[in-house]
């Protein structure tokens, strides 16, 4: 049975770091893929004003991964309810791939609010959980349920945040992106001030 790792996100866009930890992952074993899972809407980033169209996100995405065959841009959640909670967006993947078994890949932050996501038991009963390193969110490997593993990836000082603060000033922001994506950014124009 394949094994899929699901690295979801707003990927807003997504850079160097994401993909560099998708193929460390991949490299090292954890999983066979992984999937980009665009989010189209983050329960925790409602109010997000400077998210860009998530079809745009998407072919970012896909940009992102080209030349990468075990990474791929995924808009499952494009066709579920909104807003996106990842225990329904699991649930469904079950359902629609039975024949692989799907791993829920998180940074170091996000598992310190996993409590309070949406059914975390559920999560925990069906998935195994890789938690990537964060600067400021220590881990305690002792503490961690069965079937949750922090893994060994680089730290790459890399923010979507301050790419898109970059381009909004009229910055270079190359040094973060894939030459497609930052090619992309800057001949549809997004991210600019006064633009989505």
């Amino acid at each position: 049975m394949k094994e899929t790792g699901i690295y979801g996100g707003s990927f807003n866009p997504i850079h160097k770091g994401h993909v560099q930890l998708a193929d460390t992952i991949c490299q090292e074993g954890w999983v066979d893929e992984v999937w980009f899972l665009v989010s189209p809407q983050n329960p925790f980033k409602q109010e997000a004003t400077d998210l860009i169209d998530e079809h745009a996100r998407l072919s970012l995405a896909q940009l992102a991964v080209e030349g990468h065959p075990r990474l791929k841009a995924c808009d499952f959640e494009f066709h579920l309810p909104r807003p996106s909670y990842t225990a329904h967006t699991l649930a469904a993947l079950r359902e629609t791939y039975p024949e692989r078994k799907f791993t829920l890949i998180i940074g170091a932050d996000n598992w310190q609010t996993f409590p309070f996501w949406k059914s975390p038991e559920d999560i925990l009963l069906h998935h195994r959980i890789l938690i990537y390193p964060r600067p400021g969110y220590p881990i305690d490997e002792a503490d961690l349920p069965a079937g949750v593993q922090l893994v060994d990836t680089p730290l790459l000082d890399i923010s979507s945040t301050v790419l898109r603060h970059c381009i909004a000033k009229g910055g270079d922001a190359s040094y973060g992106l894939a030459p497609a994506v930052w090619d992309e950014i800057r001949r549809k124009g997004y991210y600019q001030e006064g633009k989505k």
